[in-house]
Formats: C-alpha cells, structure tokens, sequence
C-alpha cells in the first residue's frame, strides 16, 4: 500500500513538473524569440542617391568601424547639403542587427550627447536620412549606430571636413 502511494506522489508531482516546465516555455519562448531574432534576420535597404543628392556638396565623410568584436558596422556616412536642405547619406553599409537601432549625431561615442535620426531603416545597404533643420550637424563628431534599448554602441564614424 505504501508503494503504491508514493508511486500515486510522484505522478503528482511529475504532472505538476511538466505542467510548470510547459508554462514556463509557453512564456519563455516568445520573449527570446522577440530579443534574439533580430540578431540574425537581416534587413535590407537600397535607396537610391536621389540625383538632386549627387548634385549636392559634399560637407562632412568619414568611415564606420566596430564597437566592439560582437557590434559590428562598416561602410561610409556622407553629409550632403542641397538647396538649403542636409542629408546623412550611408553607403555600402553593414551593420550586426540587433532591437531597437537608431542613427545618431554624437560628440561622444557613449551618446551622452547627442541628436537622433530616427530608427536605422536596415542593417544592411544604403540608405538616405533628411537631417532637420533643428539639428546643427557641424556641432557633432560622429555618427553613431545605437541601441536605445540596452543603450549599446554598434558602430561610429568619425565625421571629416570634405
């Protein structure tokens, strides 16, 4: 008889086990896969050079390099100005994904100071970035990729005088 309630006790709490280990994937899951995925789903933009961009003066190049050997960006930021008008240009851009990436004009490469561009539209191609009018562009040194999220560095570019 007492064999045969312990073997009732461990059903129990085996049952209680797998049902605890299912809830806990049933909410693991998805919150790895929200953090995770963008790690490696590339995304992928190629806007043109806008022939009134090609036509514009080149103010300030530099090229990106890595944060670090996991945070990885290469390719070049252009600042080209026309008709009144700024725009962040990056070319032949590679950047590691990752949540919540956004493009901004630092003096600083931990963003204490800093304006934003809005999100990155992809990690991977060249993309164009209207520059408002509110933002002074010679006022910063670099253009930075940031995680706003876990405020990360990705990559920098050293913002020279054409």
């Amino acid at each position: 008889m007492e064999r045969v309630f312990k073997d009732i006790l461990f059903i129990i709490y085996m049952k209680r086990w797998i049902i605890s280990l299912i809830i806990a994937l049933i909410v693991v899951l998805p919150i790895a896969w929200y953090l995770a995925s963008p790690l490696f789903i590339n995304n992928v933009v190629n806007e043109d050079m806008p022939s009134a961009l090609s036509e514009g003066v080149l103010a300030y190049s530099g090229n990106f390099v890595d944060a670090d050997s996991f945070h990885k960006v290469s390719g070049e930021a252009k600042i080209v100005s026309i008709e009144g008008k700024n725009y962040l240009r990056l070319e032949n851009f590679e950047s590691t994904n990752g949540p919540d990436l956004k493009v901004y004009f630092s003096n600083d490469l931990d963003a204490q100071d800093y304006a934003s561009l809005g999100e990155l539209k992809g990690n991977i191609g060249n993309q164009n970035y209207e520059i408002p009018e509110s933002v002074d562009f010679s006022n910063y040194k670099y253009v930075l990729i940031w995680c706003e999220r876990f405020s990360v560095l990705f990559g920098s570019s050293e913002l020279q005088k054409a």
